[in-house]
């Protein structure tokens, strides 16, 4: 009886793409940058097993179509028999092997690791997904030959499959992107919208005038949205500054515009600074322009570790351009998040030129994630060169991020991708988990452009070209958090790093996309060039740990 079972199944598939699907699917199993649940593997290993099946039943139609002959085989059950037998098998083996390849990363990252891969389970996810694909491709193939037939009596035949196939793909196109994705994105446009609109009941609004959202402030407490009101109404305050100090602190100014409080960019970057006027923030040390990521959460880590290294004399500004999260803002609104970094820039650049300059603050850029992309693209070096801003720290930049991936490509022969040095280090550095700022030799110039980057990052280091070759930072010697297991396979590492990208801030802090106040601190360090002994360092580095201001990191 099983006999019989696995004779049909060789004879309703393709031998050909079931090896080939097999193969990668197996490679699926790998490891890459971050740790996978059970679901998210078996996500990945049926679109891999579809994928290979694909490419298996291609190659083979594209023999077939070449006219190269093909050698017969006489008992073709036995070896349908053995193909899928082996197949089923090799599956199986590389299943319970699994879990050992998900501990390399999970030890890495001081988690606990897994007595078992969940073999079943994934298995139970990945066939549906097999199952979806390949009854899609079936649909798409018989569109296709319904097309080709209805043609074949007004060109020759091999013209009507062109033709018909450019249609059929032109009609999933549409369908897909004009059905689908447009239901989606409007589904996801209201929940957003409305998650942002929420007024949290134990956040109460501002008392003190000088606060963006109290009575005095030109932003009202509920056009803030709630991202706004949350940074606003956290970090740390000048009595925890200097109790913390031993000695005088300020009060850390916070402006936040949300998107709802005017029309345009434009109009919002004009109320921010109009509110930085009102609250004196150009009478501060050092004046910090963020750009958010796409719901426009501002990362705590980022923003309380630099009021502590300033005493509170800071001034921090920051104009919400979605309320998507940051791959939905890239897909729908890629242009817009630039448009408001580039308007709120210009604004308060044009008005600090103006002032004295021994009577102005510092001036410094900050961006995390898809804040960083378009932080980067807030300025051109032509219109700041005479006088340019002090710094920027722009922590876990997106791989399509201009400036970081020509730096990158033109970085110091020797030195990893993951890490890279460029030039005489005298404008930009990069730094991860351990503090690589600190070049012998090295002397910062008038300004001071820091990367934190973790090696582990798939939003920083995702490339589409890894469908076909292997990246540059998988080779030795690798990124302190990169599992020596991991190894690159045509289609499959894309795949895993695509699924990698949604897990990335589900990792712990100072891993994948999650960036550690510590790391932060030695980053600023150097970007506002901060004058404390290591000593005074390491103690705000343990006092910021025991705060976990993190916590919100899912809300990116």
């Amino acid at each position: 009886m099983t006999h019989r079972w696995i004779l049909q199944l060789g004879s309703t598939f393709s031998m050909t793409g079931m090896v080939v699907g097999t193969l990668l699917f197996v490679a699926s199993l790998t490891p890459s940058l971050i740790p996978r649940s059970p679901f998210t593997q078996g996500l990945v290993s049926g679109i891999s097993l579809a994928a290979g099946y694909a490419l298996g039943t291609a190659g083979l139609w594209l023999w077939s179509y070449l006219g190269i002959p093909v050698r017969q085989i006489r008992n073709k059950d036995r070896l349908r028999l053995i193909t899928v037998v082996a197949c089923m098998a090799m599956a199986g083996i590389v299943l319970r092997q699994a879990s050992q390849w998900q501990n390399d990363i999970l030890l890495l990252m001081k988690l606990d690791t897994q007595d078992s891969a969940q073999p079943f389970q994934v298995g139970l996810i990945a066939l549906p997904v097999f199952f979806a694909l390949l009854l899609l491709a079936r649909l798409f193939r018989w569109t296709l030959n319904v097309i080709a037939l209805r043609l074949k009596r007004f060109v020759p035949e091999r013209v009507s499959y062109v033709v018909a196939f450019s249609t059929a793909l032109i009609f999933f196109w549409l369908a897909a992107n004009g059905i689908l994705l447009r239901a989606g994105l409007r589904m996801a446009d209201v929940s957003f919208q409305e998650f942002d609109a929420l007024m949290e009941p134990g956040l109460a609004k501002p008392s003190d005038p000088l606060k963006t959202g109290s009575t005095a402030s030109l932003i009202s407490w509920k056009n803030l949205g709630r991202t706004g009101r949350n940074f606003v109404s956290s970090g740390p305050t000048r009595e925890e500054i200097a109790a913390w100090l031993g000695a005088e602190a300020m009060e850390p100014i916070r402006v936040y515009v949300g998107l709802n409080s005017a029309k345009t960019p434009r109009e919002r970057a004009k109320l921010a600074i109009e509110e930085l006027k009102r609250v004196h923030a150009f009478d501060r040390s050092a004046l910090v322009i963020v750009t958010p990521t796409g719901t426009g959460w501002i990362d705590p880590a980022a923003v309380d570790t630099l009021e502590y290294l300033q005493a509170g004399d800071t001034a921090t500004v920051a104009v919400q351009y979605s309320y998507l999260s940051s791959w939905l803002s890239l897909l729908v609104e890629p242009s817009y998040g630039a448009e408001t970094a580039r308007a709120l820039f210009m604004t308060i650049y044009d008005y600090w030129t103006q002032l004295p300059a021994g009577d102005r603050p510092k001036l410094y850029l900050h961006g995390l994630s898809l804040g960083a992309l378009n932080s980067d693209r807030a300025a051109d070096m032509f219109d700041i060169i005479a006088d340019p801003f002090h710094g920027a720290l722009w922590s876990g930049p997106p791989f399509n991020s201009e400036t970081w991936r020509l730096v990158t490509k033109d970085r110091n022969p020797g030195s990893p991708a993951w890490l890279p040095r460029f030039r005489d280090s005298s404008i930009i550095r990069f730094t991860n988990q351990d503090n690589a700022l600190a070049i012998p030799g090295a002397v910062w110039g008038p300004i001071r452009i820091v990367y934190l980057q973790y090696a582990s990052d798939p939003i920083t280091f995702f490339d589409p070209r890894i469908l076909y070759r292997p990246p540059e930072w998988i080779a030795d010697p690798r990124g302190p958090d990169v599992a020596g297991s991991f190894r690159w396979f045509p289609i499959v590492t894309m795949l895993q790093l695509a699924v990698d990208m949604v897990n990335a801030t589900k990792t712990p802090v100072g891993f994948g996309h999650t960036y550690s106040p510590e790391h932060y601190i030695d980053a600023w360090v150097h970007v506002t060039d901060v004058k404390w002994s290591p000593g005074q360092i390491a103690r705000l580095k343990s006092h910021c740990a025991r705060s976990d201001r993190t916590s919100a990191v899912g809300s990116r």
